[in-house]
């Protein structure tokens, strides 16, 4: 599914990634593991084609993404993935249906189609109450679910998790593994950037890579 060679990303004089060289097969789910400014955001990045590398190849679902221009990256995300960013990104003045449809606007799909997808979504995270109401209202928790409700509007092939857990407390950081556990049995290749310890002896994480200043320890 995700194919990455002799990867590097600088960022003026400073080596953000060195010569990364990676293989995650479809329904896995990996978790990359390191300090802060290790570099797990930055290949994150790279493999969502939100930038480009310096040199070195990213193949994603059998497309050299690294080679793809800004509106054909769009589209390839739209298409492929879904992203649970750190800070959940969502638009606090919108509601918790506006937010979980806001990927799928390029596309102008119909309201009926709109509905039909987020009302599902909403039963799988127990959010159905929350459907109208504005995300700043909503707890961290909920707000998280509304966050990974977005991730899979799109029926993403993959999902890049930003440390999920930052900003949650140990409770709610095991309920989102579990959401993340029942995902993997519905084949999505999963990759998760945490220094969460809890996320690095789960039975259902298939690997675990450690980055360390911009490299791969093995």
């Amino acid at each position: 599914m995700i194919k990455i060679k002799n990867l590097y990303k600088n960022f003026k004089d400073k080596v953000a990634l060195k010569d990364i060289n990676l293989e995650i097969n479809k329904g896995e789910v990996v978790v990359l593991k390191g300090k802060s400014g290790s570099g797990k955001s930055t290949l994150l990045s790279l493999i969502s084609a939100l930038s480009k590398p310096t040199s070195g190849e990213i193949i994603v679902a059998d497309e050299f993404i690294s080679k793809l221009s800004d509106n054909f990256a769009s589209r390839f995300r739209l298409e492929n993935i879904g992203i649970i960013f750190q800070k959940y990104n969502l638009f606090n003045q919108l509601t918790t249906f506006e937010n979980i449809i806001s990927p799928l606007i390029p596309l102008n799909p119909s309201k009926e189609e709109l509905e039909v997808k987020v009302d599902k979504l909403l039963k799988d995270f127990d959010i159905e109450d929350k459907k109208e109401i504005k995300v700043k209202h909503l707890s961290g928790g909920e707000q998280q679910r509304v966050a990974i409700a977005r991730s899979l509007i799109n029926e993403p092939k993959i999902i890049l998790a930003d440390e999920p857990t930052a900003n949650l407390d140990k409770n709610l950081s095991l309920e989102f593994i579990n959401i993340i556990k029942n995902l993997k049995t519905k084949e999505r290749t999963i990759i998760i950037a945490t220094h969460d310890s809890l996320f690095f002896d789960l039975d259902f994480v298939d690997k675990v890579y450690e980055l360390e200043g911009g490299e791969l320890c093995f």
